[in-house]
């Protein structure tokens, strides 16, 4: 079988990325692609014998961009037949590669495989406990993965990469690509990476909520008229609920109309309705409120995003952290 390499993409992750890479020593080559880090970061690596790459910073910057020009180097150095991609703030786990790696070969129309991401500190804020929660999905054929996957490099050549311009969202809208070529996207029931969130503020879980609001918009915008729908659904509730129904609200209250204390009602009603679905408990509480308050944010990054097509601005990443 042709070779398995990694590539680890980070920014100031400081000792996260040290953990990184220090899980990925049974895999040669290891390439670290740096995004302008000022904390050593890249010194690191390569004390760690990662290829370093660095970006150029008068460029746009994306994750896209980013695991792009890590594969580029991974295909200058090895014949590598496999990918691993991690993000700089997660740690590969014990057992992970050999069960990947044993999957995809065992399933040739598989491009993708995934495992289960935990975060590494769920219990220090209900901001680490929702995105713990977000991370398990069902096991079997995905119509996504996150940022950790391994992949198939004929696959990827296949389809281009991943889309460098996408500021949010591009392992889905590679899903989709892939896809649409006949490549599968599966999540298998092992353990994969783990996580370090590290969000302890509101404002940075409403930051990253309204980008995935951005995430939505585009990705509806580029494949949303395909079979698959891309991301319709999510743009839709999140117009919906972000902005429909407190427009509504608003436009009733002026009218004097008594319907808009009855709207309002919808939202505690919403919460309460998400909360006994998935249990009727304090966590399962807070992960209602979390869902209903990011719509608003949500909402937020898709009007962001249809501005910024309809002014022809150039796209910026939004960072939580």
């Amino acid at each position: 079988m042709k070779g398995l390499a990694a590539v680890v993409i980070g920014r100031n992750e400081g000792a996260r990325l040290i953990q990184c890479l220090d899980a990925l020593v049974s895999i040669t080559p290891v390439v670290y692609v740096d995004s302008g880090s000022t904390d050593g970061s890249v010194e690191a690596a390569r004390m760690r014998g990662a290829e370093v790459v660095c970006l150029d910073m008068a460029q746009p910057f994306t994750a896209a961009r980013a695991r792009n020009a890590g594969l580029d180097r991974v295909r200058d150095i090895c014949d590598a037949g496999f990918v691993q991609f991690v993000d700089g703030d997660c740690e590969v786990v014990d057992g992970w590669l050999e069960c990947a790696t044993a999957y995809i070969l065992a399933n040739p129309e598989v491009a993708v495989v995934c495992g289960r991401r935990r975060e590494r500190a769920p219990d220090d804020s209900m901001y680490n406990a929702h995105c713990d929660r977000e991370w398990d999905t069902p096991v079997g054929d995905a119509l996504a993965c996150g940022g950790d996957a391994l992949m198939r490099v004929v696959a990827l050549d296949q389809v281009g990469g991943y889309d460098p311009r996408l500021i949010a969202g591009e392992e889905p809208e590679l899903c989709v690509r892939l896809r649409a070529k006949g490549w599968r996207v599966s999540r298998i029931d092992a353990e994969m990476t783990l996580h370090d969130a590290n969000i302890t503020t509101f404002s940075q879980f409403w930051k990253r909520a309204r980008r995935a609001g951005y995430a939505y918009a585009e990705g509806a915008h580029m494949h949303g008229a395909s079979p698959e729908r891309h991301f319709v659904k999510q743009t839709i509730r999140a117009l919906i609920w972000g902005y429909i129904l407190p427009l509504t609200i608003l436009f009733s209250a002026v009218l004097g109309s008594v319907f808009a204390l009855w709207f309002t009602l919808l939202y505690p009603a919403q919460i309460v309705r998400l909360g006994l679905k998935n249990g009727g408990t304090r966590p399962a509480f807070e992960a209602a409120w979390l869902l209903t308050v990011s719509k608003f944010a949500e909402a937020r990054g898709v009007l962001e995003f249809h501005l910024r097509k309809a002014f022809k601005r150039p796209a910026g990443i939004i960072e939580y952290k």
